[in-house]
């Protein structure tokens, strides 16, 4: 089965592509969403194979959002503009359909992605559609930057913003811990507190109602009450019992 992912910023147009997937028997919807931001993170808490990716969209570009992936899925561009085939030539986009998608020339894309995913799956059986970085809202409209999930020491709420420390650099993100937190994996990434969010894999210990980080040792981590439940619950399942 081909895992399937549909981004695009209007939901009439996800509807009937989504629609089409569930009549292609060797397709798998796996999500849709509105948002490519979001997109990222599904890309990278689930396997997607395939993408159907519209171009013209709010904060990020299906351009720039396949640039960003690199190469970890595959790709059909769903648009209403031809002028951004070439991009898509460039890219190696699997296909480009142009909207409003006939269901005849969605399943001649569908089964040229189906010939090259194959083909490419018995090439490279060890091929991952896993990402290792995030992108996120600068602090000015428009600015996108891409970070890499291991080099985040921990991630803390300022008002309208969050900092996003990475050893000595602290990224500032027009954005909100809420908003953060549910495009963040909760397999690699907790929210301790109200302002902090911290990658499981760089806590060190816990020393009371703090906790200590492998990297940044030096900033006190409060634990808040809300959250020590769930946080505890999670270093529990962790620990070795003797």
């Amino acid at each position: 089965m081909i895992n399937c992912l549909i981004i695009d910023d209007e939901q009439a147009a996800i509807d009937i592509i989504e629609a089409y997937i569930q009549n292609v028997p060797y397709f798998t919807l796996i999500g849709t969403t509105t948002k490519p931001i979001e997109g990222l993170t599904i890309v990278n808490d689930k396997k997607i194979d395939l993408i159907f990716l519209d171009i013209q969209m709010p904060n990020i570009t299906g351009v720039e959002f396949m640039k960003a992936i690199n190469g970890k899925c595959k790709v059909i561009f769903t648009t209403a503009y031809d002028k951004y085939a070439m991009d898509g030539f460039e890219l190696e986009v699997i296909d480009y359909l142009l909207k409003p998608v006939p269901f005849a020339r969605f399943l001649k894309a569908a089964q040229k992605a189906k010939d090259i995913i194959e083909i490419n799956t018995v090439h490279n059986p060890s091929f991952s559609t896993a990402l290792d970085f995030i992108v996120v809202q600068g602090d000015s409209k428009g600015k996108l930057i891409k970070i890499e999930i291991n080099d985040i020491d921990y991630i803390e709420g300022m008002r309208n913003y969050v900092a996003i420390h990475c050893g000595d650099k602290k990224i500032l993100s027009l954005m909100n811990m809420k908003d953060l937190e549910a495009n963040l994996s909760k397999q690699k990434f907790i929210r301790v507190h109200k302002s902090f969010i911290v990658p499981i894999a760089n806590i060190a210990g816990i020393d009371g109602n703090c906790l200590t980080l492998k990297r940044n040792s030096k900033t006190p981590i409060i634990i808040g009450s809300a959250y020590k439940q769930s946080f505890l619950e999670i270093i529990k399942s962790k620990m070795i019992n003797y």
